[in-house]
């Protein structure tokens, strides 16, 4: 795609004159880099409750972000009218703010090289309402219809479809049209009309065709799921408090890793000395069993892209070698000032959010333990399956983690559920107690949402099963 097929050539008339032009301007005080960050951004919100669809909504946001670096200093403005004049008012905004002693000059674009890794042909956002509507009809009634105790579904679909465009005074030019859906269900169950309700929940998507919910991963799938966690939790005992061997299941646990670890790794943070990962490069920081992996390529993955959103091709990063250090999350500016190579980790919410270093699909790699050797080498422990809400302090690499839905280990079998369970610590602390690493790594079904100053991003997580032998958890003493 050249810059006369992209959707904002062809609907808004931008050529590259124009945005050469632009990037003249954000230059005009000076400045080492500037670019431009086109989007046009078109949401769907679906959502069903008591068995009655009472959300629908659609949405369109436009705009553009200009940026301009000069040193550390960063000067951004934005608008949402692409008129010329709006365009380059914002330009001179960011070149007000961002002031420098050089100048570039810049003449021509060379495309970035093309992949596509979501081809999707139509994007959810473009099927029937009724179509996308009856996804979430079909979630309700088969998690009632799982067990009479389940009296209460929440369920929501939503997808979008974004295009951008991001032209740099270094002189590339890149394209993306980006789909994306999620649908989620929330079932609640009791034992009887005084019972104290418990909550399950279940949900994913990706970058696909609306053809994933209707004959890979189902409604129904996603709402069986949610309704067996809720009735789990009713047979759950509180969970025991004190240090002991917590074994973390494959697939979405992986979040533990993602909070602990995975922020702690971004290059912000560690650039200005306040990651509990500064200046460890090189250093053993983990079991010698660990290696964590950050990959925006993989298809149809939540967190994949194409290219991230400083227009760089996103890469499969190795950020921890058999427990060793390797590298941190980079984007443009981090790079730029420790001339660390780029990693394509620059992301932001919106065209009204500068860029900062942030994951895509984050895991650990698969070991060789067989996952029931590993609970059956367990005397006494925890079992976690699926996780809730969790904290972390990047500094002290600290952590607070809830797990929505746990077992007992006693003498290796998995015993009774337990509730309000949460697991304490500190990431490269319970990276160096892991002992087992299952073969078995599983990515998440695709709900992750990342949260950092302010702006929240589509990221995927994963992990295979993981035997960690000392932590804390926090429950009833």
């Amino acid at each position: 795609m050249g810059i006369s097929d992209s959707y904002f050539a062809r609907h808004f008339g931008i050529g590259e004159r124009d945005l050469e032009r632009y990037l003249s301007e954000a230059l005009s005080c000076g400045g080492d880099y500037a670019d431009l960050y086109f989007e046009y951004f078109a949401s769907t919100v679906l959502s069903i409750d008591e068995g009655i669809v009472k959300t629908a909504s659609q949405g369109v946001t436009l705009g553009v972000g200009v940026r301009v670096l000069a040193g550390e200093k960063t000067g951004y403005a934005y608008s949402d009218d692409l008129s010329p004049e709006r365009i380059l008012k914002a330009a001179r905004t960011a070149a007000c703010i961002a002031s420098g002693p050089s100048k570039v000059e810049k003449t021509g674009f060379t495309e970035s090289a093309r992949r596509n890794l979501y081809p999707v042909l139509t994007a959810p956002i473009d099927t029937a309402l009724a179509a996308r509507a009856e996804l979430i009809k079909r979630a309700d009634r088969a998690a009632r219809a799982y067990d009479p105790r389940v009296f209460q579904v929440q369920a929501t679909y939503a997808d979008n479809l974004r295009h951008v465009l991001v032209a740099t005074s270094e002189g590339t030019l890149s394209f993306d049209r980006q789909p994306l859906a999620r649908l989620s269900v929330m079932a609640l169950a009791r034992e009887s009309a005084e019972g104290t309700p418990e909550q399950g929940y279940a949900g994913g998507g990706g970058r696909h065709e609306l053809n994933y919910f209707l004959e890979e991963k189902t409604p129904e799938y996603f709402a069986r799921e949610a309704a067996r966690q809720a009735i789990v939790q009713l047979d759950a005992v509180d969970a025991p408090a004190g240090e002991t061997t917590v074994v973390l299941g494959s697939g979405w646990p992986g979040v533990l890793l993602h909070e602990a670890v995975g922020h702690g790794l971004e290059a912000d943070f560690n650039r200005k000395g306040t990651s509990a990962f500064t200046g460890r490069i090189g250093q053993q920081v983990a079991s010698p069993l660990c290696t964590v992996v950050d990959d925006g390529t993989i298809a149809n993955r939540r967190g994949s892209l194409n290219v991230d959103d400083e227009g760089e091709p996103t890469q499969s990063n190795v950020l921890i070698e058999n427990g060793i250090l390797r590298g941190y999350l980079q984007d443009k500016l981090s790079s730029r000032l420790t001339g660390a190579k780029a990693t394509g980790s620059g992301r932001r919410e919106n065209y009204q959010n500068i860029p900062l270093p942030r994951m895509t699909n984050t895991f650990m790699l698969a070991g060789e333990s067989d996952p029931e050797e590993i609970i059956r080498g367990v005397p006494k422990g925890l079992y976690c399956v699926n996780f809730g809400g969790g904290q972390v302090d990047i500094t002290s690499g600290n952590f607070v983690f809830s797990a929505s839905e746990s077992y007992l280990i006693e003498d290796g079998r998995l015993t009774r559920p337990v509730r309000g369970a949460t697991l304490i610590g500190n990431g490269p602390e319970a990276l160096k107690w892991i002992s087992m690493v299952g073969n078995d790594l599983k990515l998440d079904e695709g709900i992750g949402i990342c949260g950092k100053e302010g702006q929240s991003i589509p990221v995927g997580v994963g992990i295979p099963t993981v035997r960690i032998d000392k932590m804390t958890v926090g429950g009833v003493a």
